[in-house]
């Protein structure tokens, strides 16, 4: 007997899906930083053993759109309740049970196994010696979910400490259905090497710039040419603006070579090469709100 199913990770923005996906995964599959809004696509990390395969897919955060690219990735999160064997709902210790109403709703009309998972239980403590005790206060927060989402299963966790991610992975065994494999069981994800580049080029922006110029941006792989010893890029960072192009470069160039530089590092560490990144940066005015831009940058959900 071989068991196979998609397992699809969805909840709102900076409740630790990323996180979560890694763990679960066992290889850095998904960018985390604490921003919110730093998956944009459908990530897939796939797990297997030799009678078994969980197709992961991490998602963005669910959010209302303010421009077509957060209407895309709104569609990637919807699009994962339509295929799922196994749905996984992340939320955390602080955030308000009915955030996003509508899609939660949509989550409460579905006939999918559903795991809600409670993260960063770890944060819970006891401030006062009249506050809820940690045990009280987990408990209010599971009676808030229960009443919202009656067929879920709830399961408390840390993703960052990988508390309750081995029971969680056990259970997701236990629900997958009878299937042959969907992939090659040598595979770990469905996206291509440069979508990493992209991705870890993204993720240094996200660490070393403020306010909107992380969300402005995306990354583009041009050249990557791979022998045995070595990998060779040529990357280009788009902005929407002038001013944003000057921000990304820095004085002289410094904050492009810091980025550069620890883009580089982490490239390495993936790809257990010698890596040689060069990136440049160009205006593409309004890409976030311009169809054929957001096409050209694979912000299609199939």
């Amino acid at each position: 007997m071989h068991k196979a199913g998609f397992v699809n990770i969805v909840g709102n923005p900076n409740v630790g899906k990323s996180t979560l996906m890694n763990q679960l995964v066992g290889e850095r599959i998904s960018i985390a930083t604490f921003k919110a809004q730093t998956t944009r696509h459908r990530i897939m990390g796939i797990v297997n053993t030799p009678d078994m395969q969980i197709v992961f897919s991490d998602t963005p955060g669910v959010l209302k759109p303010n421009y077509k690219l957060q209407e895309s990735m709104l569609a990637f999160s919807e699009s994962a309740l339509q295929d799922a064997d196994v749905l996984l709902y992340v939320t955390d210790v602080v955030e308000n049970p009915e955030k996003n109403m509508d899609f939660l709703e949509k989550v409460q009309r579905m006939q999918t196994p559903i795991l809600l998972l409670i993260n960063k239980i770890d944060e819970l403590a006891q401030k006062t010696p009249d506050s809820p005790t940690p045990q009280q206060a987990l408990a209010a927060i599971v009676d808030k979910w229960h009443a919202l989402l009656p067929n879920a299963e709830i399961l408390p966790i840390s993703a960052k400490n990988k508390f309750g991610t081995d029971l969680l992975l056990k259970r997701i065994q236990e629900l997958l259905p009878e299937s042959p494999a969907y992939f090659d069981k040598d595979q770990l994800t469905d996206k291509p090497a440069r979508f990493f580049v992209s991705e870890i080029i993204r993720e240094k922006i996200l660490l070393y710039y403020d306010k909107e110029i992380p969300y402005s941006v995306e990354v583009v792989v041009e050249r990557f040419k791979e022998d045995s010893h070595k990998i060779v890029i040529g990357a280009v960072i788009c902005v929407e603006r002038d001013s944003q192009k000057g921000i990304i470069i820095g004085h002289q160039g410094v904050a492009l070579k810091k980025v550069s530089t620890e883009a580089r590092k982490a490239l390495e560490k993936f790809f257990d090469k010698h890596i040689f990144l060069e990136v440049f940066v160009k205006v593409d005015k309004d890409w976030r709100s311009s169809e054929k831009a957001l096409n050209n940058f694979g912000y299609n959900p199939e």
